[in-house]
């Protein structure tokens, strides 16, 4: 029984050993066996975000669904289990069209680029000790450069559509994807600066306390950031129907529109694994398989999008960017400075473990608090003055009226 456990425990290393033994054995040299196991290791990444994407899209709607108090999809197998089958086949047989206008080259190439940036920060995201496609020194980095480099398909999805509804949901992307990659920069930088690398392996390694019981202001502000960077409730502002009848994409039908769908949930879900990676300590936990915990804590993350896509209203475009230029980002600046300096007086006075963290956790609570507490006190003020104002306007106009 032990050994099945541990073959089970780690079972992605296991594989990778043996396939490294079988393709040795074949005579193979160690740079076409390096070149083999990369080529496989893409394979398997990119296969991983399509069945993930046809697998978000299904769970998603049923989710929204009984949030709704509605079915969902139920006709197409046993409980519309079939569904994302049927989406795909569909999308396959329509026909693709492209406006008479459209630059041909900009056009084509905007869902391929939005998809491959999409799927490629799979890369650097780690399952489980020695699980991880490529353990770069500067893994997080890369994500978050490789991953913001949809904004460019966005564009030219926007700008070669010839639509002005595509052109302003990409004038908005613009605005919108590129104000929150601050803060969600910012959050990254302070676990950074507490883990002492950029190496997501490194950073799970370094969480024996998960970052978000550390780190609490830094993961919510990460988390919302990830929220808009996606394009999700409340933040779709980019493709809201009800205004410019689905923006950037509004001109894309067939396997073109599901590059462009594919690009938002497997974003989603690279969000999602970065969250459980920077703040929920990755694959870490007991009892269960490293790759297990790391599938679990990456669907708490796509929880919370669907969950807030059922629960919130979209919000308008000068709301979005006053969140994030008024109070995200001056509230995460203020969040680095700080922990830096608390960081480094526990530091200082030997402080580490168990009392270091709640050091830290204590100065993010306070911070919270006071950032939710300021606005709430300037509105009272504001209210306040308004309704001086308008008593003072009719203490002036009531003898006006008498006389």
């Amino acid at each position: 029984m032990g050994q099945i456990y541990d073959f089970i425990y780690n079972l992605l290393p296991y594989l990778g050993m043996w396939l490294h033994g079988f393709l040795r054995s074949l005579g193979l040299s160690e740079e076409a066996v390096f070149l083999v196991v990369g080529l496989i290791k893409a394979f398997l990444l990119a296969n991983f975000g399509l069945i993930g994407f046809a697998i978000l899209t299904y769970v998603e709607r049923k989710i929204v669904a009984r949030f709704q108090d509605r079915l969902g999809p139920n006709v197409a197998g046993p409980y519309g289990i079939l569904q994302p089958v049927a989406d795909g086949i569909k999308l396959l047989t329509k026909e693709d069209t492209m406006p008479a206008g459209a630059d041909r080259w900009v056009y084509n190439l905007a869902p391929l680029i939005i998809a491959t940036c999409a799927l490629a920060p799979l890369v650097v995201i780690p399952f489980g000790p020695g699980a991880i496609g490529a353990d770069l020194h500067i893994g997080v980095l890369y994500a978050l450069a490789v991953g913001a480099g949809a904004l460019v398909g966005v564009l030219m999805a926007g700008w070669g559509s010839n639509n002005k509804y595509a052109l302003l949901g990409a004038f908005r992307a613009v605005a919108q994807l590129i104000s929150y990659e601050i803060p969600s920069v910012l959050s990254v930088v302070i676990v950074v600066m507490i883990a002492g690398t950029m190496s997501t392996v490194g950073i799970v390694q370094a969480q024996d306390v998960p970052y978000l019981f550390v780190l609490p202001v830094a993961a919510l502000a990460f988390l919302l950031s990830g929220v808009a960077e996606v394009g999700r409730t409340p933040f779709d502002l980019l493709e809201a129907e009800s205004e410019i009848v689905a923006g950037f994409h509004i001109e894309y039908s067939g396997m073109k529109f599901a590059l462009v769908f594919l690009g938002e949930f497997v974003h989603a879900l690279v969000v999602s694994a970065l969250f459980a990676v920077l703040f929920l300590g990755g694959w870490r936990g007991p009892w269960l398989p490293p790759y297990l915990w790391m599938l679990i804590k990456m669907s708490v993350g796509i929880f919370l999008f669907f969950w807030l896509r059922a629960t919130l209203p979209r919000i308008r475009i000068d709301q979005m960017l006053n969140l994030n230029w008024k109070f995200l980002t001056p509230l995460m600046i203020l969040n680095l400075t700080g922990v830096a300096l608390v960081d480094k007086g526990l530091r200082a006075a030997g402080v580490s473990g168990g009392m270091w963290a709640a050091g830290l956790f204590l100065f993010n609570m306070a911070m919270l608090i006071g950032a939710l507490a300021l606005p709430g006190y300037l509105g009272r003020r504001a209210r306040m003055a308004a309704l001086a104002a308008e008593a003072e306007a009719e203490a002036v106009e009531a003898p006006v009226a008498a006389h």
